[in-house]
């Protein structure tokens, strides 16, 4: 995997490309944005998304699909979870049979209520796929600073070679062998951030963000297992580490949300001006909507759901968790 093509000019898709080339990758990252093309081939810069951040030379841009696949080794896919489909179904015709993927969008489908390898599945069956997740703020990663993430596949070689092209001192994969797990962790992680945003914006304490954080992980362990995934997989990186850095950190676009809608905010108002789209939006309906099919209790992400979705006042969603009748742990 010398030569990667990373599809996604967003902010994580930018760090990711930084860190194929300081792991020794020739990246060509795909962005549909002329100008942050343009940005980068001329002055090594993302400027839209990380301002201030030099690129590896190594790194060129483009806005052509098959400039960036000529050639590649390996792609990861890292635009919305919500606009993933479209996004694949362009590349299908032009994806060179057995092209290894990496999954690094942070999702479920709204429509199919399907995770991002499912979608691969369905859309581009003959590829191989990885997925990565975990703790892991762009603008950290792009500064090199110290990150640990889970690589996920049912393919271990296939795990064990995207760690290899994208590991560094200071990027750490981790595989394992639960993809399913992995993509449930990150997608639900980011409905609990803005649960967690909600309670600091609402002053209510770092005694109910620490209750909230727990109890939801259990819901996700659920949801999990319910999918087909291991429970063991929620208490690694992908699980609780990304959950305690997502509801925790004011860099989360999932928290700063949550926190504005907890003052007061209403969706548009707490949304407008923000150029990355925060994930936990959509994937709180969606979630929502797979639980009630799994017939799994997930009593938060509902609460948020019906705030985003359904105009539920915040107080009416805060009482009716606080009413809930109590339980074994």
């Amino acid at each position: 995997m010398r030569r990667i093509a990373i599809f996604g000019g967003g902010a994580w898709g930018t760090a990711l490309a930084l860190v194929a080339a300081r792991a020794g990758a020739e990246v060509t990252l795909w962005a549909r944005d002329p100008a942050i093309v343009a940005g980068i081939n001329a002055r090594h810069k993302n400027m839209v998304y990380l301002p201030g951040i030099a690129l590896d030379r190594a790194i060129t841009a483009t806005s052509e699909l098959e400039a960036a696949l000529g050639g590649a080794d390996a792609a990861l896919l890292v635009v919305p979870a919500q606009f993933m489909r479209g996004v694949l179904g362009v590349l299908q015709p032009l994806l060179p049979g057995g092209l290894p993927l990496l999954l690094c969008s942070k999702g479920i489908e709204t429509e199919s209520l399907r995770t991002m390898s499912e979608l691969i599945a369905e859309i581009v069956p003959d590829s191989p796929i990885a997925v990565l997740s975990g703790p892991s703020f762009a603008g950290e990663v792009a500064h090199d600073l110290p990150t640990a993430v889970t690589i996920a596949s049912h393919d271990a070689a296939l795990a064990e070679a995207f760690t290899m092209a994208l590991g560094t001192a200071r990027f750490r994969p981790y595989r394992s062998p639960d993809p399913i797990g992995v993509e449930i962790g990150g997608a639900v992680k980011n409905v609990l951030a803005i649960a967690c945003g909600i309670v600091e914006g609402r002053g209510l304490g770092d005694n109910a963000r620490a209750a909230l954080i727990t109890r939801g992980l259990s819901g996700m362990i659920r949801l999990g297992c319910a999918k087909g995934g291991e429970a063991e997989t929620f208490r690694g990186l992908s699980g609780l580490g990304d959950l305690v850095l997502t509801c925790t950190a004011g860099q989360s676009r999932n928290y700063t949300l949550g926190a504005a809608l907890g003052r007061g905010a209403s969706l548009a108002a707490a949304l407008a001006g923000r150029r990355s789209v925060v994930e936990g939006v959509a994937t709180a309906a969606a979630v929502a909507r797979l639980a009630a099919r799994l017939d799994v209790e997930m009593p938060i992400t509902a609460a948020v759901e019906g705030v985003l979705h359904r105009g539920t006042p915040i107080d009416t969603m805060i009482e009716a968790l606080l009413s809930r009748p109590y339980r074994s742990v």
